[in-house]
């Protein structure tokens, strides 16, 4: 099973538009969000792509309340409190939005860990623990938006990013 990886979309409407464009070409049909949607309207292009979502709360999601009240009205689409473990068969995934707020222990305690809030992609190996930061879906800091899929198989990460003739602005 491959999922979708992001975080950090910060309202960029346009470029999670797109960046879902490229899983659902890749036969995506989860993502996994590690926080900062910012506002409910954020949470549409899930809805319009119809990719289930999971996600967890950053620091910069201030509507909780609104951001989840939409969520429930879209099929396949939660939100939690950061951290959130979740199993896809036999593989315990963590979500959290700030690796900082997790304890070591609950990191070696999954598989593999999706987190966000630097807005720099990375892939880490930690013991026997994947850790994957998709980096900013918005491009709002490094100017180019980017995601990534996690092929739960073989643990292998494909990183995503938008030409900016992929999107507008």
């Amino acid at each position: 099973m491959r999922i979708g990886v992001m975080s950090d979309s910060h309202d960029r409407v346009p470029a999670v538009d797109a960046l879902l464009r490229q899983m659902v070409a890749r036969e995506v049909t989860m993502v996994l969000h590690a926080g900062d949607f910012c506002a409910p309207f954020a949470l549409r292009p899930f809805r319009d792509q119809n990719v289930a979502m999971a996600g967890v709360f950053g620091g910069n999601d201030g509507d909780r309340a609104g951001l989840r009240a939409f969520a429930e009205q879209g099929m396949g689409q939660e939100l939690f409190e950061s951290p959130h473990s979740v199993k896809f068969g036999d593989v315990k995934v963590l979500l959290v939005h700030d690796l900082a707020d997790v304890h070591e222990g609950s990191i070696s305690a999954h598989d593999i860990v999706v987190y966000g809030h630097t807005h720099v992609a990375a892939v880490e190996q930690r013991g026997e623990t994947l850790l994957v930061n998709p980096g900013e879906a918005c491009g709002w800091l490094h100017g180019t938006p980017t995601a990534a899929i996690i092929d739960l198989d073989t643990k292998q990460v494909e990183m995503l990013t938008l030409d900016p003739t992929e999107w507008t602005r």
